[in-house]
């Protein structure tokens, strides 16, 4: 039987938050957790303000734990175990804090007016989770709308699939400010708050105008555009103004951070500084995202702010955990049955328009178009996790990808051959890394990507031993992978390149790049990314 959590009140509000840009396609594990009434927030005076007596604030639209409910209705959590999301990581700086507030949303399913909840988590300490209930129409505007409709286009640089037609403008700004006044109701005097991507662009000014006591560092998870592209959004200053109110405002890697140096000098005049050397384990030349410096800090209006380029990673000792696991023993002995005698090729995203699905199987049917003597020799095998949105446009890509992929088995197949495999659920984790564990090419060639964990992932699952990693040059991780067989996913020549150079790749040149990137990956794990942005926050 599943453990109960102690207190079901108020269940009718609750339900697992949206998921996010991460390619989360963990199981869960349901585990106790003590939930006390909703208490009030204690706080003391600063001036007129309200604060609250925890030293560190995290800020982020996901919970630290997903929310269920049982056949009885009784509330409990699950785990959000898989190593490729930020959640664990994040979860985990607790253990140092021993005390401080998350703050996320929750979905109000009734539409009545309701307060925050305010809970207390036991593991992996005690820590306090603050959720904001917010309304179906609230997150459809702020989340499916304003966020994916207006903003994620222009972060990727897809400017003629912007929309502002249903926008709104002051439920963003309302939601925002929500997550604001929480974190200044539990942010003690002179306290950290660490906030985290896009959806809360205008999250820390609130702050910064009701605690200018607080540091406030903020983490941006997606891509930031260049000047002309970003300038395209009405609410760029807005956007601008309110990242330089932070202390710390951090990026994947050089590129990002200096688009955003950038566009804060051109479009707000502030003084940026001496560039300086990117760190040694960033490309610098000869790709599309490298960067031979990076502008380390912006002057504003009296104020400094610190910029800093540091990939999220992964969690290598559990992904090997995982695969000394019986349950991924057999299903990756499975799958090695059944590709026996073939090459697989493995590429995992998700539908949209962002992530080359449609130009990696176009690629693919090229393959078989001019080098026949693949027939039968290869099979590519794609998890594509179908849009959950209703967005249209989502709509219309999976519709391509299955058409597609439908042309080239109808064109290609044998009785005893599928050349592709797709699959559209969403895949358990485990059974992720039983593929990456027996695929020979990993192919993720995204036309444009913030970062992509799939790839360190695979590297992971497959060091020491042979593979290949096919990777676009529009990824944030290309700029550390740089064993990685590098392609542009626009360009029919160097995709058909890359691929057959991958698939002909001898066994020792493999073993050689793997082996490489695993020391990137082992080097620069989440736990780095976390300890790194932490330090430097608090070194200032």
């Amino acid at each position: 039987m599943l453990p109960k959590v102690q207190n079901k009140a108020n269940h009718e509000l609750l339900k697992s938050p949206l998921p996010d840009n991460e390619n989360d396609n963990s199981q869960q594990e349901t585990i106790a957790i003590t939930l006390p009434p909703r208490d009030h927030v204690e706080t003391a005076e600063l001036g007129s303000t309200q604060v609250g007596t925890n030293r560190f604030v995290l800020v982020y639209h996901r919970s630290p734990f997903a929310e269920i409910l049982d056949d009885q209705g009784n509330r409990q959590w699950v785990d959000h175990k898989s190593p490729n999301g930020i959640i664990p990581t994040l979860r985990n700086l607790f253990h140092e804090e021993h005390s401080g507030t998350w703050i996320s949303w929750l979905e109000n399913l009734t539409g009545e007016p309701a307060e925050d909840e305010r809970t207390t988590i036991s593991s992996p300490s005690p820590f306090t989770l603050r959720r904001l209930p917010l309304t179906k129409d609230q997150i459809s505007s702020f989340y499916h709308v304003t966020s994916k409709e207006s903003f994620w286009p222009i972060l990727h640089s897809f400017p003629g699939l912007f929309s502002i037609d249903n926008s709104d403008w002051a439920t963003f700004e309302e939601v925002n400010r929500s997550f604001a006044r929480a974190a200044c109701e539990e942010a003690a005097p002179g306290a950290i708050i660490w906030i985290h991507d896009y959806n809360l662009w205008l999250t820390p000014a609130l702050i910064r105008e009701q605690r200018p006591d607080v540091k406030i560092a903020f983490f941006h998870h997606t891509p930031f555009p260049s000047n002309d592209v970003f300038s395209i959004l009405p609410w760029r200053d807005d956007i601008l103004d309110s990242l330089l109110c932070c202390d710390l405002v951090g990026f994947h890697v050089p590129r990002y951070a200096n688009n955003f140096a950038r566009n804060a000098i051109n479009l707000r005049g502030v003084e940026g500084g001496e560039a300086v050397p990117v760190a040694d384990k960033f490309r610098r030349l000869g790709s599309a995202l490298a960067e031979p410096t990076v502008v380390p800090w912006l002057d504003h209006q009296g104020r400094r702010i610190h910029i800093q380029a540091s990939p999220v990673g992964t969690s290598p000792e559990l992904i090997r955990q995982l695969m000394d696991s019986e349950e991924v023993r057999q299903m990756s002995g499975q799958i090695a049955e059944q590709h026996a005698g073939r090459k697989l090729i493995l590429s995992a995203s998700r539908v949209d328009y962002t992530k080359g699905n449609e130009e990696m199987l176009l690629a693919y049917e090229r393959l078989l178009e001019q080098h026949p003597q693949w027939h039968g020799e290869v099979e590519l095998f794609l998890a594509c996790v179908a849009a959950a949105s209703g967005m249209r446009i989502y709509e219309d890509i999976q519709r391509s990808v299955e058409e597609i992929v439908g042309r080239i088995n109808g064109r290609f197949g044998r009785i005893d051959w599928t050349p592709v495999r797709l699959s559209t659920r969403r895949t358990p984790y485990d059974e992720m890394v039983a593929w990456f564990s027996q695929a020979d090419v990993c192919w993720i060639t995204p036309l444009r990507d913030g970062l992509n964990l799939v790839a360190k992932e695979y590297v992971v699952a497959r060091e020491g031993q042979t593979g290949v990693l096919v990777l676009s040059e529009f990824t944030g991780t290309s700029v550390e992978l740089e064993d990685a067989l590098l392609t542009n996913p626009y360009s029919h020549h160097s995709m058909d390149l890359a691929i057959t150079t991958a698939l002909n790749m001898p066994e020792e040149e493999q073993r050689r790049r793997m082996n490489a990137m695993a020391q990137v990956v082992e080097e620069f794990t989440v736990q780095h990314w976390a300890a790194q942005q932490l330090g430097t926050l608090r070194s200032l």
